[in-house]
């Protein structure tokens, strides 16, 4: 065994999104007015900062304006306001707007903008090294640290230049410890590290099942006639049946672009469902359509989203650490917005942090986070939406019915909360006993394929290295998810990674595409039998989105 390089760091951040990066800057700026020294470490598993981010995205940004009150001064790439919402209900070929003045107040977007979070993120990359934060792209955080008394010390950052049988290659390095007196996860949606965290300290005892989404989205240059920068369209319904929870967003950029996303929620029964093939449909609606036609698509990407809410929100702190932004879950789904709660978050724990260091602590569990929270806005914005995926469980009628009285006739102020006990992977049915989806075939102008999908989502892998889509029985893809399933694995994911083939015997056997992997991670939720695990892979590899 190699011996590993070890670097200290007063608080070590895993993940370079808008939550780990507003931590670091809030931490370098307190320690600028304190003048104190602090040493702070971002580690980020994408190539460069932002290449793995992927949102909407509408931003609002009070948070931001919280972190660096002069970030329009600095240019800040907040450049698209909105000035104009739209909210369609979709059927087949008919689509009905609702009038402005019954849309609830989290479908309302005045003072917001339209970002490509991507970009927002570098500039926050630029704004954390500019304080002194040692950024390190290219790391992937691998393994959790723990000292003699159980809590977190740090991370491990993976190994490169291992082959797929897990032998050492000519170009092997070991990964580096990164040892921390406070250690920071924020990975994202159903972060690696965030996971094992969860369970080991036991931090969603209590909570609710946590509600995930996959969200899939393309980035289109259109006709110019066809621009209307500023301009917000949310829609319900179509392509999605009345049982299955989602949505669509179209939002109008400057220069001519136009994002376009669908949000499916992974709790969906019907395991013939393919929420990329959906996507596709959705475009080819009437309503929808026209503003696609002469464009062209630049790029593609896909991600999962938190979406439990206050009520499925793990305890945010434990020995040596804490969880902030999508890691934690404090996406507001009925507003569809997280990038501002996630920069939140990172605040309110930087906070925490630096107070605890002042005071010569290590290691310990930072109670003060969580406390702050509860006294924030954040808190009292997600209180607001609490039963918001709790009522879309009952169905579409039920929950577009109960979101409006809860958020147009009482305001948010609720008297009553909504629980829900089944896990999102638990939600399958048997293949049998459902409709099977028989998909049209893409054009290759309005709708595509997986695999030219992820060509121009720049996603790569090295084929030598182990495989980062581990299954804990090889048995179980063919056993139960093919026999019982129908291999639902082959449509849940958005990159074509999983795929059953027949051996030369003529049995089934799934084969693993790791290469196409756009990091979504959405096998690790919805696998029915929760067989697949997400682990990193080299650092560096995965998509590279340019503002997505």
């Amino acid at each position: 065994m190699t011996e590993r390089e070890s670097m200290e760091y007063d608080v070590v951040i895993v993940g370079a999104g808008p939550a780990g990066l507003s931590a670091a800057i809030r931490l370098k700026q307190m320690a600028a007015e304190d003048g104190r020294e602090i040493g702070v470490c971002v580690l980020e598993k994408a190539a460069e900062i932002g290449a793995h981010i992927l949102s909407g995205a509408v931003m609002d940004p009070q948070a931001l304006t919280e972190l660096i009150p002069d970030w329009k001064e600095k240019g800040a790439p907040l450049d698209t306001a909105v000035t104009e919402d739209k909210f369609l209900f979709l059927t087949t070929k008919g689509a009905r707007a609702t009038p402005g003045w019954l849309l609830p107040d989290c479908f309302k977007n005045h003072g917001n903008y339209i970002v490509r979070l991507g970009h927002v993120t570098r500039w926050l990359g630029e704004q954390a090294e500019a304080l002194g934060v040692d950024v390190f792209p290219g790391f992937a955080a691998a393994e959790i640290l723990y000292d003699e008394a159980g809590a977190v010390r740090g991370v491990i950052t993976g190994d490169m230049g291992v082959a797929r049988d897990g032998s050492p290659t000519d170009h092997y390095q070991p990964g580096m410890e990164l040892l921390a007196r406070y250690t920071i996860f924020a990975e994202g949606s159903r972060g690696h590290l965030g996971r094992q965290l969860i369970e080991k300290f036991r931090l969603d005892a209590g909570r609710d099942p946590q509600s995930y989404a996959i969200g899939i989205k393309e980035l289109w240059e259109v006709d110019p006639a066809q621009s209307h920068p500023g301009r917000v369209v949310h829609t319900a319904g179509w392509p999605l049946d009345a049982d299955t929870y989602g949505g669509s967003f179209l939002y109008h950029l400057d220069e001519g672009l136009v994002a376009v996303g669908l949000v499916v929620g992974l709790d969906y029964a019907n395991p013939w469902l393919s929420p990329f093939e959906e996507f596709q449909r959705y475009k080819t609606h009437p309503a929808i359509r026209t503003t696609f036609e002469g464009g062209k698509r630049i790029a593609y990407g896909a991600r999962s989203l938190t979406a439990g809410g206050l009520l499925s929100l793990p305890k945010l702190c434990f020995p040596g650490g804490v969880l902030v932004g999508c890691e934690a879950g404090v996406l507001n789904a009925s507003r569809i917005k997280g990038s501002h709660s996630a920069i939140k978050t990172g605040a309110l724990a930087a906070e925490a942090i630096f107070e605890a260091l002042a005071a010569g602590r290590a290691h310990d569990e930072l109670t003060a986070y969580p406390a702050a929270f509860e006294r924030s806005w954040l808190h009292a914005e997600l209180n607001k939406s609490r039963n918001f995926k709790q009522w879309f469980k009952k169905g579409r009628t039920v929950g577009t019915l109960m979101t409006g009285i809860e958020q147009w006739l009482l305001r948010g102020n609720i008297p009553w909360t909504i629980h829900r006990k089944k896990p999102d992977h638990a939600c399958l049915q048997p293949a049998a006993e459902c409709a099977r989806i028989d998909y049209p075939k893409p054009d290759g102008t309005l709708t595509f394929d997986r695999l030219s999908s992820v060509f121009i989502s720049n996603t790569n892998h090295d084929e030598n290295e182990p495989v980062h889509l581990t299954l804990k029985d090889d048995t179980v893809p063919v056993t139960v998810n093919l026999a019982k399933f129908g291999g639902p694995e082959a449509r849940f994911c958005p990159a074509g990674v999983y795929e059953f083939v027949k051996t030369e015997t003529g049995e089934d056997r799934l084969q693993i595409n790791a290469q196409n992997c756009v990091h979504c991670k959405t096998c690790d939720i919805k696998d029915p039998t929760q067989n697949i695990v997400w682990v990193t892979p080299q650092g560096g590899e995965g998509p590279v989105y340019n503002g997505m």
